[in-house]
């Protein structure tokens, strides 16, 4: 092949992925009859299902959640301070039942004024309801710019969470080896307005309690993204060394990924520059989640965002062994986005599978590639 037909080939490849991860109206073609996707040891396309991203939790764990959002909910606060202890030092974990907590909170919270004005000197109910209140300060503020939202709204707003980031203070002082009141305090800090100089002790006081909690890293990410206190350099740089710390067994190596979703928003979701750094953090993500236990819930999102990235740089094989791994669950973000989360998700599925250069397992089955 002379470097000119090269050349073109390559070309026509990038204008045949935009059009699939990019233009949603025009991927129907892709995703017909055509392509076997079992043929690729794929879960075949009747199979896909887009209520969710992953399989459910297991029902002892479904039926635990429960029978806790009960109890809260009738009153029986002693219920919820179980269960945030029952996590222990499992500061991941614990940080997830402090959301389910609080969205229970955020429909009534009798339950939780009774557990602080009973137990004072609980940090874990001090630093949920902290929470609570950051939860509904944003609700009032909305998910508009700025400049769309009334002064008095966004006074309310910035009010509401400097409140928020003191209770937080106060909390840390309970528990000082908690780093639950240092998430909401960096959670809080961006829509507070906090400057890079304030921000930074709230961040050093997080990584020294918990050096790999992913809700801090994540809420850290929106902090250092440009459209707050930071730019795409320095969003980029706190994403890669989040990635070189990530320790065996944990999803936090994905914090990378929504980096690089920030950058794709940005782009207006054009065909990214494919970079040989970019595509060596993706393959040391897929082999970081190889190591992460396979009933981790957040493994599955994850799993379609790198998916995703890897399609989009050009890692057609490792692509197609994500879409492996993911089997008939198809209800994640990226494909949500192109209007037909079934479709997209196919279309995608045929164009690692074609483009990796991967045999279809059965020889009847050779025109199992996409056209």
């Amino acid at each position: 092949m002379s470097i000119f037909t090269a050349a073109l080939a390559t070309g026509l490849l990038l204008v045949l992925l935009y059009r699939v991860l990019a233009a949603p109206g025009r991927i129907d073609g892709w995703a017909g009859d055509d392509f076997v996707a079992a043929a690729y040891g794929l879960a075949p396309r009747e199979e896909l299902d887009s209520r969710r991203a992953g399989p459910p939790p297991p029902a002892y764990r479904t039926k635990e959640r429960d029978a806790v959002a009960h109890a809260v909910w009738e009153g029986d606060w002693k219920v919820a301070e179980e269960y945030l202890r029952a996590a222990g030092e499992d500061w991941d974990e614990r940080w997830s039942r402090m959301e389910l907590l609080q969205q229970v909170a955020g429909e009534d919270d009798t339950w939780l004024a009774a557990w602080c004005a009973e137990s004072p000197g609980d940090c874990d109910a001090a630093t949920l309801h902290a929470n609570l209140t950051v939860h509904r300060a944003w609700d009032i503020r909305g998910s508009g710019y700025a400049d769309e939202i009334l002064t008095s709204v966004m006074d309310r707003f910035r009010v509401m969470l400097t409140a928020a980031i003191e209770e937080a203070r106060q909390a840390a002082l309970l528990d000082p080896a908690n780093p639950g009141p240092w998430v909401v305090m960096v959670t809080a800090a961006r829509g507070a307005g906090y400057r890079r100089a304030q921000f930074a002790p709230l961040w050093e006081g997080l990584v020294a309690r918990a050096p790999h909690h992913y809700e801090g890293h994540w809420q850290a990410l929106q902090y250092w993204c440009a459209k707050w206190f930071g730019s795409n350099r320095r969003m980029m740089r706190f994403a890669r060394r989040t990635l070189r710390k990530a320790p065996p067994g944990s999803p936090l190596a994905g914090i990378y990924l929504h980096a690089l979703d920030e950058l794709d928003g940005r782009s207006g979701g054009g065909i990214p520059d494919v970079t040989l750094p970019t595509r060596s953090a993706l393959k040391r993500i897929a082999a970081s989640f190889d190591q992460v236990t396979p009933d981790n819930e957040r493994l599955p999102v994850l799993r379609h965002l790198l998916a995703y990235h890897m399609l989009r740089s050009k890692l057609y094989a490792p692509a197609l062994e994500q879409f492996r791994l993911l089997g008939p669950w198809c209800g994640a973000q990226p494909w949500r986005a192109k209007g037909n989360a079934v479709l997209a998700f196919e279309a995608a599925r045929g164009t690692a599978a074609t483009l990796s250069r991967v045999r279809p397992t059965s020889a009847g089955q050779t025109q199992g590639a996409v056209r």
